[in-house]
């Protein structure tokens, strides 16, 4: 249990470090960031879309398999996490702007994202209870989906009105909810038995929402055939990697 303890701190440490990459953005040029975040979104629901169903999935079936309730909670999983996109936008409006005003949408996004940061901290620790090479799996999903979502965010926090300090301050700080979800997740492992048969599910569920409705439909803003192209084969690689993560195992 140890050991599974100080792989998921290792892991949400790493993926809260992800926070600060909105620092790098600052010297690339825009069309630049938005070509590369294209092929960048497209890997990361290719991973995420290849975690769920090549290593979650799976685990379900070895371990008591796929029931009723294994399929309650991935519907309960995709519910949390459209419940998370809606707190994200619930106060967003267009008022102007300016230093001295910190928009409320800002502070807003800095709770869904420290609530979101608390579930993948969760989901990463009981991908780890699972098996170690589960958890590596699911933590580089998690990476892949955090960097293109941590630039958006430090965006979204400096045209909220935040200084580019204070922005990367803030987002760090959320990014640290992924630490308490690991920690909660070894708590409640130790208090219930075999507390991964519930939240691996639920990480499907996640998973699937965010690739299904949250990076696929960015995608679709692009139509250029050779992007769209590139798109697609990134979306493979993305699923390549998880495939070859499991023939490691």
């Amino acid at each position: 249990m140890a050991s599974i303890l100080l792989y998921s701190l290792v892991s949400v440490i790493l993926v809260s470090l992800i926070s600060f990459i909105g620092l790098v953005t600052l010297s690339i040029k825009t069309e630049k960031l938005k070509l590369a975040l294209i092929y960048l979104i497209s890997f990361s629901a290719g991973a995420l879309l290849g975690d769920a169903f090549i290593h979650l999935v799976p685990e379900i079936m070895e371990n008591g398999g796929y029931t009723l309730n294994s399929a309650i909670y991935i519907l309960i999983g995709i519910l949390i996490f459209f419940g998370l996109e809606k707190i994200i936008h619930w106060q967003h409006c267009h008022m102007p702007i300016n230093k001295e005003h910190i928009h409320p949408f800002a502070y807003t996004n800095l709770v869904g994202d420290a609530l979101h940061n608390f579930i993948d901290g969760l989901i990463i620790a009981a991908s780890y209870m699972a098996s170690i090479p589960v958890g590596l799996a699911t933590t580089i999903a998690v990476i892949l989906h955090e960097i293109p979502q941590e630039i958006g965010d430090f965006g979204v926090l400096l045209h909220g009105g935040f200084t580019k300090t204070k922005a990367l301050a803030m987002n760090f700080l959320t990014a640290l909810g992924a630490l308490l979800g690991a920690l909660v997740a070894s708590w409640l492992g130790g208090l219930v038995s075999e507390i991964q048969k519930l939240l691996i599910p639920l990480a499907i569920g996640g998973f699937i929402y965010i690739a299904g409705s949250d990076l696929i439909p960015e995608l679709h803003k692009e139509t250029r055939i050779g992007r769209s192209i590139g798109q697609i084969i990134s979306i493979i690689l993305g699923i390549a990697i998880m495939a070859v993560l499991l023939l490691l195992e």
